[in-house]
């Protein structure tokens, strides 16, 4: 893996570490947090971590013992490939994904380490309930009332372009190490966005090689990073990171292993605001400037800077989705949505 060797990262911030074993445990020091932090030794305890302190392979088999027999999908690089999971020159993705069992996929892992060939090999976000048996409850995290997803993370070294989650995150590095490097919500316009319709996993990422950044072509990278938190997490430890900040991962180890939990502040049955900002650039963006600024005016009003004033005339029983939203309301605009964009 390429060094990062820009000056840029000689004095960057560290995220800071908080203390999880108070009284309220990881619920007293998430609750309503909006900044991150780092739980040290927060799953030291964990027979995935104690495997994995033994050797890689005694982490794969410790998996292996838990893992249902179905396909699991599996990222590879070619061979040379870098561990940078990323677009190529034409902006297709430098890896090809596939399904196999999980220990075909960890034989092939087996090889490389004896070949000394290492090759990319990355698992990603692989949804533990239904791809192990008992994995979960071996090794558990106490969120307290949170019923958060819970994934896991595989593979060899690894780059993962900066991107961000609409969910919070907790991630528990279980094997190997893990560096990160997180940024603001703000700071999307100096990470140099690519596509959000044709992304390496599902969210648009920063263009910005964070190993070797061409600043003559990324120069407000400069500014994002006077901004930046960074952080390497050993076996058991881990890092909360909230909704929407932007976080760059590699994975540091020849095998590596995260696990990581998700959780929304917000009710399961409100909408994702991805999907109204796709829907946005199809209905509004190439309107021409003066029906844009109409538009604007009217999310302004309804949206973000909804208050009493937008109701107040209205009878209360004749509100509908003017109204707070209700589970029922919801579920009533989300079918309307789906027959008017079905047309």
């Amino acid at each position: 893996m390429a060094e990062r060797d820009s000056p840029i990262y000689d004095r960057l911030a560290r995220v800071p570490e908080r203390d999880w074993r108070g009284a309220g445990g990881i619920d007293a020091v998430s609750d309503g947090a909006h900044e991150p932090f780092v739980l040290r030794g927060l799953v030291e305890d964990w027979p995935l971590v104690a495997a994995g302190r033994r050797s890689a392979q005694a982490a794969r088999r410790y998996l292996l013992d838990h893992a249902r027999d179905r396909a699991f999908t599996v990222s590879i690089g070619p061979p040379g490939h870098d561990g940078r999971l990323f677009y190529d020159a034409d902006m297709a993705m430098n890896f090809r994904s596939g399904t196999g069992k999980l220990g075909d996929i960890f034989a092939g892992i087996d090889k490389g380490e004896e070949l000394g060939d290492i090759r990319t090999v990355y698992l990603a976000s692989i949804d533990i309930p239904a791809h192990f048996e008992g994995l979960d409850e071996a090794n558990p995290v106490d969120l307290g009332t949170r019923d958060p997803l819970k994934s896991i993370w595989i593979g060899t070294r690894t780059r993962i372009a900066a991107h961000n989650d609409y969910p919070d995150n907790l991630a528990c590095c279980a094997v190997g190490r893990r560096r990160f490097t997180l940024f603001p919500p703000d700071q999307f316009r100096n990470l140099y966005l690519g596509p959000i319709d044709n992304t390496p996993a599902g969210r648009a990422v920063s263009m910005v090689d964070f190993a070797a950044p061409d600043l003559a072509a990324y120069p407000r990278f400069v500014d994002a990073m006077a901004h930046a938190q960074t952080v390497e997490l050993d076996p058991g430890d881990a890092i909360f990171i909230p909704s929407m900040w932007w976080h760059h991962v590699e994975g540091l180890a020849d095998f590596n292993i995260l696990v990581n939990y998700w959780w929304r502040r917000t009710p399961a049955w409100l909408g994702q605001p991805q999907e109204a900002l796709n829907h946005a650039i199809l209905a509004i963006r190439d309107l021409p400037e003066e029906d844009r600024a109409i538009w604007r005016d009217l999310f302004e009003h309804y949206v973000f800077g909804a208050d009493e004033s937008v109701t107040d005339h209205i009878p209360e029983a004749a509100r509908s989705i003017l109204a707070p939203l209700t589970p029922e309301s919801a579920g009533r605009l989300r079918a309307f949505l789906l027959r008017t964009l079905s047309r």
